[in-house]
């Protein structure tokens, strides 16, 4: 014969199960909703990091005359250029939002120099969410 008390134990323990198979399901929902907001604030970062760099990079050929041989003379006069006016970051040049390093070429694809990072992959090219991000 089963009491109250057996009973009340039985309910509780349904309702258990059943607020974790809700949590469950909640969590199988909003992780993925996650995850895509980080990328998107990922890709964000690098664009705006590119885009600061690229003007730090516009600065020092305004006063030396010549592109950086890195981007590392942004931060210090590496080159021992006379007119050199810099530094033209107020930090050391950042790493991207993946921990890569950013990359400049010269000439670039539509202009004198392309700033990229290789995005979550580290490797050049890629599509998707691996694709590369460019000035």
């Amino acid at each position: 014969m089963i009491t109250n008390k057996q009973n009340i134990i039985y309910v509780t323990l349904i309702e258990m199960v059943v607020i974790i198979a809700i949590i469950a399901m909640l969590a199988s929902i909003v992780t993925p909703i996650y995850f895509r907001q980080i990328t998107k604030a990922r890709i964000n970062t690098a664009k705006t990091q590119i885009a600061l760099i690229e003007q730090a990079v516009m600065d020092y050929k305004l006063d030396t005359g010549n592109y950086p041989n890195s981007l590392q003379d942004l931060t210090k006069n590496v080159s021992s250029i006379s007119n050199w006016d810099g530094p033209y970051l107020s930090k050391e040049v950042p790493k991207d939002p993946w921990g890569g390093e950013y990359v400049v070429v010269y000439p670039g694809k539509d202009g004198a120099f392309d700033i990229m990072c290789y995005g979550p992959d580290l490797k050049p090219g890629g599509t998707g969410r691996n694709a590369d991000i460019i000035n």
